[in-house]
């Protein structure tokens, strides 16, 4: 009893629930069965005695809250920003280093950055550009992308082409989570700032894009406010599709922004926006299944297998299916080894490309055979291979789906982090589920299965590891 009291009291101190101890005891040792349901009382009296020691003894000897990730994210205001063609081969490295230098002169002489709360600010540098995190007001990082225009408009008529300076931005509003680096300097993660860094790398020169959180937060606060800000859509990003402001109009007799073409030629092309409205009518699936292998450790390089069990409801024969995928690192096409298969194990043909960027790819495949309407026990099996190097997986249910299975397989040895959490579509809030991961350790592999059913459609799951 005086050993569970002292886990128990060390657990309360470093702030750490039923969850956490639940995850510990798995780790070391498989098969016990507890769940979350049990009080930590409970999970602890199912551990024989040699576990009990152990856990106590980890628990005097390491500061686990150095090793975690913080229990609670906190809610920041994201401005990112980035240099357009920075590594443009014809521009020389010291024209570049040059721009960003000045970049950083100019945003360092904006009232926002100068005027800043210094102990709620959070500033990341991004090689090119930066990210500038406010957690005290909403305003601020769109009145940092006016003023930070601004003195774009009056620095670059007076260079010479090669150093003027063009930048897109992206404004989010979103939580994080604070975490330090391997220098052990403070840092953050978190929805907030990636949605920042997608929203902007939907731009072209000159544009100001916002997600829909902070638009519609920020427009409530000044009518001026909301004069800027135009909503121009749904666009794809990373396996989801959100609504996409533009921000731009005249502010003290300067134009802010670009009202023309403010999104890049490649998210005006994609078709992903129009399928997804389409799927929604055209399939459900009655089960689909996600396998995510590990292949090599170090470059993250994971095998994706795609098993969509699909029923056509509409009244016409369907003979294509659209696939949309997106990854971490840049890769050509054919790198990506994309094989895709019927029930019969019959290779199925890439009908159509139609957009092939880096970190992007869009393309239809042609059936073998047509699905019929209501036909039962057809599907398709998509394989490709995808550096996953954030460790965490977004996937978007283009239509309702009855039965869905994720299976992680990572090398044995490998720590992983089994979490499972739902993205509200309409605030991108982060909903840890209910129902955990089961984790089993094999003998040459780890595997972690999550397991769900009637999903609708658009709901979206983050997969971390």
């Amino acid at each position: 009893m005086a050993v569970l009291a002292r886990i128990m009291g060390r657990m309360q101190k470093m702030d750490k629930d039923v969850y956490w101890i639940i995850d510990q005891v798995h780790r070391r040792e498989p098969g016990i069965s507890v769940n979350p349901a049990m009080t930590t009382y409970e999970v602890l009296d199912s551990c024989p005695d040699e576990l009990i020691f152990s856990l106590a003894d980890y628990l005097e000897k390491v500061d686990v809250t150095d090793l975690d990730v913080p229990q609670y994210a906190e809610m920041y205001h994201w401005f990112f920003t980035d240099l357009v063609a920075s590594s443009n081969p014809k521009v020389t490295v010291d024209d570049q280093a040059r721009k960003i230098i000045e970049l950083n002169k100019l945003i360092q002489r904006t009232s926002i950055f100068r005027n800043r709360d210094q102990t709620s600010t959070a500033i990341l540098p991004t090689g090119d550009g930066n990210a500038i995190g406010f957690k005290d007001n909403p305003e601020k990082p769109l009145l940092l992308a006016i003023e930070l225009h601004k003195a774009i408009s009056e620095y670059d008529p007076r260079q010479p082409t090669r150093k003027k300076i063009e930048v897109r931005i992206g404004l989010s509003t979103g939580s994080v989570y604070k975490i330090r680096d391997l220098l052990g300097n403070p840092n953050v993660w978190g929805p907030g700032i990636i949605y920042a860094r997608r929203v902007m790398d939907l731009g072209r020169p000159g544009s100001i894009l916002a997600n829909d959180i902070f638009a519609n937060s920020v427009q409530k606060l000044k009518p001026e406010f909301k004069k800027l800000l135009h909503l121009i859509g749904n666009y794809p990003i990373k396996h989801e599709v959100i609504p996409i402001y533009n921000v731009y109009g005249t502010v003290d007799g300067v134009e802010i922004g670009t009202k023309r073409n403010p999104l890049a030629r490649r998210v005006q092309k994609s078709a992903a926006e129009s399928e997804f409205q389409k799927i929604i009518t055209t399939f459900f699936f009655a089960k689909i299944e996600i396998i995510l292998e590990v292949i090599d450790r170090e470059k993250m390089l994971t095998h994706h297998t795609w098993i969509w069990h699909v029923v056509n409801q509409t009244e016409k024969p369907v003979d294509r299916v659209f696939y949309y995928l997106e990854g971490d690192k840049p890769r050509d096409f054919p790198d990506l080894n994309v094989r895709v298969t019927d029930e019969n194990e019959d290779e199925l043909q890439i009908k159509s490309l139609n957009v092939n960027k880096p970190e992007k790819k869009e393309f239809f495949v042609h059936l073998n055979k047509p699905l019929r309407p209501h036909q039962q026990g057809r599907f398709v099996k998509l394989e490709y291979d995808w550096e996953e190097e954030e460790r965490h997986f977004y996937y978007t249910f283009s239509s309702d789906c009855k039965k869905f299975k994720f299976l992680l397989i990572v090398p044995k040895g490998m720590p992983i982090s089994q979490k499972v959490a739902r993205v509200s579509p309409e605030t991108g809030d982060i909903t840890y589920a209910p129902n955990p991961a089961v984790v089993r350790y094999q003998k040459e592999r780890t595997e972690v299965e999550w397991i769900a059913s009637n999903i609708p459609a658009f709901d979206s799951y983050r997969f971390d590891w």
